[in-house]
């Protein structure tokens, strides 16, 4: 069952079109990838998801919903969250207060009852409080629960970032390269957070990401896009192997070397 359907979507900035009519569905339950050349508008497509961007023309919709009748603060509250290229965490609070934030989508208590610190919000802080330790489990962050960001290993800040986007206890999680910038052992433990979130947390995932052999490792499906618009659409093995998407990151030589290689005519 399809829960995110992008429907000849384009975004234009001026005279530059960084989307170019583009149509993909992500289906519930899945660990779908955007693959392409840096500016293929991969970015460009999570930011138009997240309402950062509105579309000169196309729809999106997210569980039925259509998402462009939504403002980008309320998307959190429709069930999805994301992380970025650049991390966005409060360098000056902890690691256990900016997950906190994450659970901001969750309050049910009025600003009142919040000053004074009332019955239903000290039930509510528990509650958030287990929800939170539970994702500090979930990505073994007990040794660094009560540190500083600002004093934090770039890999580190990456998994606190992710356990930011899990503490909204999101349906759809948006990936952004999640494993740019990571070391082989920290990309083998990526592979296994994303294989956990989708198979026991339930969430489904949609992720940019240029690491190929992550994406064929934790990818039902690949969607290659270059130039804002889509090349080919499948499993990992296919759509690395498609023509258009060899030209796009190699060039027509590699076209050419790979066909021969394979006695083929080209």
């Amino acid at each position: 069952m399809s829960l995110l359907d992008l429907n000849g979507v384009t975004l234009k900035f001026g005279g530059v079109t960084a989307v170019n009519n583009l149509s993909m569905s992500v289906n519930e339950g899945e660990v779908f990838a955007l693959v392409g050349p840096n500016g293929a508008g991969k970015s460009t497509v999570f930011n138009m998801i997240s309402r950062f961007y509105r579309p000169v023309r196309g729809k999106i919709s997210f569980d039925g919903e259509n998402l462009l009748n939504h403002r980008a603060h309320e998307i959190a509250n429709l069930g999805i969250a994301r992380t970025f290229q650049n991390i966005e965490l409060f360098e000056r609070a902890t690691v256990l207060e900016n997950l906190l934030v994450g659970r901001h989508r969750h309050r049910k208590s009025s600003l009142p009852e919040q000053m004074f610190f009332m019955g239903r919000v000290r039930q509510e802080e528990r509650e958030h409080r287990l929800a939170v330790e539970e994702v500090i489990e979930f990505l073994d962050l007990q040794a660094y629960r009560d540190k500083m960001i600002a004093g934090l290993p770039y890999g580190v800040r990456k998994v606190v970032e992710l356990a930011r986007a899990l503490a909204t206890k999101p349906r759809l999680l948006l990936l952004d390269e999640p494993a740019s910038g990571l070391s082989v052992e920290e990309t083998q433990d990526m592979r296994w957070w994303i294989d956990d979130i989708r198979r026991q947390m339930g969430i489904t995932v949609l992720m940019v990401e240029h690491d190929m052999g992550l994406v064929s490792k934790v990818c039902d499906r690949v969607l290659a896009l270059a130039d804002g618009a889509k090349l080919a659409e499948g499993t990992p093995a296919e759509v690395q192997s498609h023509p258009a998407v060899i030209e796009a990151y190699l060039g027509t030589s590699a076209i050419s070397k790979t066909a021969n290689a394979k006695g083929e005519r080209v």
